[in-house]
């Protein structure tokens, strides 16, 4: 499949981001405390390679919880106006239940209006940036005016931790960004791409209606994980990152006058130490651009980007400013950049959340 098929870079205008905040689980739990159950050696080995110590993982919460807690935090650190917002987007893998859409749970917990459009997507790794350009073309198109993007991912959940191909990677988070019309903001570029032959290499097989009872065991693997927990073929994932992660970075840049001589960071997707700064070199972009934040969280999936802008200290008096990459890849396959103007958004202070009783 040729680049024009896959990457043509898509352009809107109009859309600032006001906000973006993110709440993580209290419970802490250390990588280091798997080496009684993998042996010592081989859990240095996944801390060096992985650059994940520890992850932030739910009691009881949902990824809901966590967005509720974020959504709060800038609501009200922006001085919002509720009946303001007129659309809510959740995007997660792991949704509250099969049905209602849990951006329906989310609407009433928040007291937004009941003219707001609120529905999900279920979408993991490369989440945050599709969710940007759902709300983002929305808005440009005028079928929006404020978008609150909910985005966050309990994994944790649906983890063996007796698979030491994941066990010590995932962690749990939730964001919250704030979207608004603006006709003086800088244009969005965007570039998205799907590629489904790679479904089954990182998959909940059971759970679904394909397969609702985990009859299906194809990928399981006894004393290592049942059909309702995450396989991932590490190697194929590798593989696909290496094969397209640097052709949508290329899109990216050849859509600007300058080739991207003038982005200030490298958001990506923080999937892993290692695979970061191998896609760093080897598309020879400057080290000191490219944010590498997943010590003390681990791989938050579609939460991933959000949190890394959250932890990377890039703000003043709480605001970021600067042109900024951002760009997730992974399950699906799918992946998604864009290049957008950070102008004064506001990034509000981590919120922490701790066992909730279970709601509808």
């Amino acid at each position: 499949m040729s680049l024009s098929h896959f990457e043509d870079v898509r352009v809107v205008n109009n859309v600032r981001i006001e906000g973006v905040a993110c709440s993580m689980p209290e419970n802490v739990s250390e990588v280091s405390d798997l080496a009684e159950r993998f042996g010592e050696e081989n859990v240095q080995k996944i801390m060096a390679s992985t650059g994940v110590f520890r992850r932030h993982v739910v009691d009881s919460e949902c990824s809901s919880d966590l967005c509720v807690a974020a959504a709060e935090r800038l609501i009200a650190d922006l001085a919002v106006d509720r009946a303001s917002i007129d659309t809510l987007i959740f995007v997660s893998q792991t949704h509250d239940h099969t049905l209602p859409a849990t951006a329906c749970i989310l609407q009433e917990r928040l007291k937004l209006s009941l003219g707001v459009a609120a529905f999900d997507v279920a979408l993991g790794c490369s989440g945050y940036v599709y969710g940007l350009w759902l709300a983002s073309s929305l808005i440009s198109g005028g079928g929006s005016r404020r978008v609150l993007l909910l985005v966050g991912d309990t994994i944790s959940k649906i983890v063996s931790d007796k698979d030491r191909s994941v066990a010590a990677l995932f962690g749990d988070a939730g964001s919250a960004t704030l979207l608004q019309y603006d006709a003086a903001a800088q244009p969005i570029s965007f570039a998205l791409g799907t590629d489904g032959h790679g479904a089954n290499n990182l998959i909940v097989p059971a759970g679904g209606f394909r397969d609702r009872n985990g009859g299906v065991s194809e990928i399981n693997e006894p004393d290592v994980r049942g059909p309702f927990d995450l396989f991932m073929n590490g190697a194929e994932i590798f593989a696909f990152t290496l094969a397209r992660v640097p052709s949508l970075v290329r899109a990216l840049h050849e859509s600007r006058t300058d080739k991207g001589d003038a982005i200030d960071h490298y958001v990506f997707h923080q999937a892993n130490k290692f695979m970061l700064e191998h896609l760093a070199k080897r598309m020879k972009l400057p080290r000191e651009k490219v944010i590498v934040d997943l010590e003390s969280v681990g791989n938050t999936s579609c939460t991933s980007i959000p949190l890394a802008l959250s932890l990377a200290n890039l703000e003043k008096d709480r605001r970021i400013s600067g042109l900024m990459m951002l760009a997730g890849f992974g399950v699906g396959y799918s992946w998604a950049g864009c290049i957008i103007d950070f102008d004064k958004v506001w990034v509000s202070e981590m919120t922490y959340t701790h066992a909730v009783k279970d709601s509808v």
